[in-house]
């Protein structure tokens, strides 16, 4: 795909999937079955994503940004006291019991998928084989390099998806994992670390106006190191020397290129066919997760 890249799109991505499920009301029956909270449970969910062997703690989330894994403990202790994972060689993995929870969900999913009709029939075939042909040539790419999360794209598709909603979760699942990968390449080349652009990228969303303000809020790290990370940003004229939290000009000029190569690494791959329908894409997918809401 060639620029101007279709830059609505995006954003429509997390909200498909913070939407999908949200009226199934397996995962709390499932939840209340078990004796776990949201967290516990999908941390469970989750492991069915990882390694066969196990996920380390950095394998779980988005660990780029992190500097204490003090979030992930709590989850975990709550699904291992009831036999769902177990700890060991520095791996969470599933139990058979954790195996048959991640089962049952896929398989309560796919019902559920199989019955939704957000948009016409042939309209969502379509979008679903579209999207799913941006993600093959995503996936099989040269660049970013950075694949820590491309991976996940195929242990999330644990069989051929079954309906064209099914399709459609599949490609904008493993497509959300490929612009996280985009993404870390992206300040990777500008030469900044995971938990200093968290920082960056926060304050030039303009959600704290000061240090304390911001470490309240980014959980994933300790509040000394985020006060030191918006100090380094500081001295590297990235941040304006004020006690205020804002970016210079040089700040906002390199997290816009970061914005920007995310963007290139992204949609760079997809094939000509699917850039040349980029607008009825974003149009229909607006659709899809307005219906969902």
């Amino acid at each position: 795909m060639r620029e101007p890249y279709p830059l609505a799109l995006p954003p429509l991505l997390p909200q498909f999937l913070q939407r999908r499920r949200a009226k199934s009301d397996f995962p709390l029956r499932a939840m209340e079955r078990l004796g776990l909270d949201r967290p516990a449970y999908f941390a469970t969910i989750d492991l069915g994503i990882q390694d066969p062997r196990g996920a380390r703690p950095q394998d779980v989330q988005n660990s780029a940004y992190r500097t204490t894994d003090e979030s992930l403990r709590a989850p975990f202790a709550a699904a291992e006291s009831v036999g769902l994972v177990r700890w060991g060689d520095g791996r969470w993995s599933l139990t058979d019991k954790g195996k048959a929870a991640v089962d049952e969900l896929r398989r309560a999913m796919d019902g559920y998928f199989a019955g939704l009709a957000p948009i016409a029939a042939d309209d969502l075939e379509r979008l679903a084989r579209l999207l799913d042909d941006a993600l093959a040539a995503c996936v099989t790419a040269p660049e970013p390099k950075t694949r820590e999360h491309t991976v996940r794209a195929a242990r999330y598709r644990w069989h051929e998806p079954s309906s064209a909603f099914a399709r459609l979760d599949a490609a904008i699942y493993g497509l959300w994992q490929v612009r996280d990968d985009c993404h870390v390449q992206a300040w990777r080349d500008a030469g900044l670390t995971g938990p200093t652009v968290d920082v960056l990228t926060r304050a030039w969303r303009k959600e704290a106006g000061t240090d304390d303000e911001l470490a309240a809020k980014i959980t994933t790290q300790r509040p000394a190191e985020v006060r030191a990370a918006a100090e380094r940003l500081r001295v590297d004229g990235l941040f304006t020397s004020g006690p205020e939290l804002a970016l210079t000009l040089k700040g906002t000029a390199v997290r816009e290129r970061i914005e920007a190569e995310t963007d290139r690494y992204f949609f760079a791959p997809w094939p000509d066919r699917v850039a040349a329908q980029a607008d009825w894409v974003t149009e229909r997918l607006a659709a899809v997760n307005a219906a969902l809401a």
